[in-house]
């Protein structure tokens, strides 16, 4: 089941993981991100300054998937 986190404006990746309480700071999304377990609309991302958008689906494998919501 797809979580549906609310935000205002852009956000990066790693502030968006923090966000959705996947992560606890950023060197932990930085870890996530570099690790490729992150992926954005279906493909591995692992810029953690990747700027996210309304509607844009993040996967973190083992966690779950998160609609970024404005």
């Amino acid at each position: 089941m797809t979580e549906k986190i609310k935000v205002n404006g852009e956000i990066r990746l790693d502030q968006f993981l923090k966000w959705a309480k996947v992560t606890g700071s950023g060197g932990q999304s930085k870890i996530l991100i570099q690790s490729c377990m992150v992926k954005v609309n279906h493909e591995v991302e692992t810029r953690r300054g990747k700027m996210l958008k309304a509607n844009d689906l993040v996967e973190v494998e083992g966690v779950g998937s998160f609609l970024v919501v404005m």
